[in-house]
């Protein structure tokens, strides 16, 4: 009878054939122009990797592994096809979740199973914690991001302590687990150590505040690659340690830039409940000043230069094709159109870049902040639609919470006009005091509706 075992001197070229593709993909990926061929080329590559890992011998079940394969993937496609580009953050949270759980699950089986040495069990628990942590923060931030959870940061006393009481029994554990590991004790053991490493993920994501949700995902984003990497090292599978080293890497690297670009240090994204507490109101001098459609227009349309500053609030109205239908009416007027992009405007790394390439604006009207910082000051209007603390001027301030944050200079423009729902403040919980500057403008309303009106005031002119 046919067995697929026979096959099985085929999967490890295979696997080498994956790795070289996972790494063109990483390549590519770095570039908004290649990003789109890199995703295909790393999704082909993992199915490849999967399909011709049920030749090894041994396996079984594959009827149920069949099954689950295309409930997931079904599942998967629909999701993938329904969600929202302002959707995206919990999709890739949530997705990155499951990919911790099923690290978790793996290891589970190796330390139920128990067949190998010692050491690669170590490697196993190792895996099962990272994994367990991953999932349960993964899944508070879904919660967070989906607005199932209050967004701000959740805080209680003696919190941090507790958190890492919380760890130290879960290492324990771990530790006993691999001592009842051939004995009737094993499970005993096991489902605290899970329990555990579960309630330590959950807590060290609640005090995570929206202003930072970029840079955790990130870094939940490089644990699951981690403790993918030590499931490959238990199962001695090279494939997994090489895929989830490159995403353990690539993800520690971008949550040490995305950090950076918050001006602020990991432990403190982590451990500093950023925006959980707000500053005083009273701080700022002046009036917020509002203003009509129909005089904004005429300031855009007699500008020479025009930087459009975008942010959440552009993702949440769902803004960025009216921006794009904006900027269009705007170069045939004769006026040069610019995107200043934050790395932390949005709730994921690209977020902005993702939502303005998808509605078409060329990749080449969207500026970082340090290529563009410089232009503000010869900059006609800059138009600010739903961003908040990434461009308050606060963070020039001693003493302010975003004291030393990289902003966007758009205060230094000579005209500035902010679209705004309404007068709240930040994540940070800090005024913005670039409303409050003689220089700047409030247009309220949804961003949407908002850009709409513009777009039909500039039509009239």
């Amino acid at each position: 009878m046919f067995s697929l075992s026979i096959l099985s001197p085929v999967v490890e070229p295979v696997y080498i054939v994956t790795i070289l593709l996972f790494i063109v993909a990483l390549r590519r990926m770095s570039n908004p122009k290649t990003a789109r061929s890199g995703i295909i080329a790393a999704g082909a590559a993992m199915l490849v990797a999967a399909v011709v890992t049920i030749w090894l011998p041994g396996m079984g079940n594959l009827a149920l592994i069949g099954i689950a394969a295309l409930v997931g993937g079904s599942l998967a496609w629909v999701a993938a096809r329904r969600v929202q580009m302002t959707g995206m953050p919990q999709m890739v949270a949530i997705y990155n979740g499951l990919g911790g759980g099923a690290a978790a699950a793996v290891a589970a089986v190796a330390l139920v199973m128990a067949s190998d040495p010692l050491a690669y069990l170590v490697l196993a628990v190792i895996g099962a914690a990272i994994g367990s942590v991953t999932f349960a923060g993964s899944l508070i931030a879904f919660l967070k991001l989906q607005g199932w959870m209050r967004q701000r940061p959740i805080v209680f006393p003696a919190q941090q302590p507790v958190n890492m009481a919380v760890l130290a029994l879960c290492a324990l554990f771990g530790v006993l687990t691999l001592s009842g590991v051939h004995g009737p004790s094993l499970i005993g053991w096991m489902t605290p150590f899970f329990l555990l490493a579960l309630l330590f993920g959950a807590m060290m994501a609640l005090p995570i505040g929206g202003a930072d949700m970029p840079v955790v995902i990130a870094l939940l984003n490089a644990l699951t690659g981690v403790a993918v990497a030590f499931d490959g090292l238990a199962l001695t599978n090279y494939a997994m340690v090489i895929a989830g080293t490159l995403v353990g890497a690539s993800g520690s690297l971008l949550t040490l830039l995305m950090a950076r670009a918050m001006n602020r240090s990991l432990g403190n994204v982590l451990f500093g409940a950023f925006g959980a507490t707000e500053e005083a109101s009273g701080s700022v001098q002046g009036s917020m000043k509002p203003i009509e459609a129909s005089d904004v227009a005429v300031m855009l349309a007699y500008a020479s230069k025009v930087i459009v500053a975008p942010g959440y609030g552009m993702a949440v109205a769902q803004a960025q094709h009216k921006v794009k239908e904006l900027m269009d009416i705007l170069e045939s007027k004769g006026v040069t159109v610019k995107f200043a992009i934050h790395p932390v405007a949005g709730r994921m790394p690209g977020h902005m870049n993702v939502l303005l390439a998808e509605a078409g604006v060329p990749y080449d009207r969207l500026f970082d902040r340090d290529e563009i910082n410089e232009e503000f000051a010869s900059t006609d209007v800059v138009l600010v639609i739903g961003a908040n603390d990434t461009v308050n001027p606060a963070a020039r301030r001693a003493g302010s919470p975003l004291q030393g944050m990289p902003i966007l200079d758009v205060d230094r423009a000579r005209n500035v006009v902010v679209i705004k729902r309404g007068q709240g403040k930040g994540f940070a919980g800090v005024e913005n005091e670039l409303f409050y500057k003689d220089n700047t403008r409030m247009l309220y309303g949804d961003a949407q509706e908002a850009v709409a009106k513009l777009i039909q005031e500039l039509k009239k002119l």
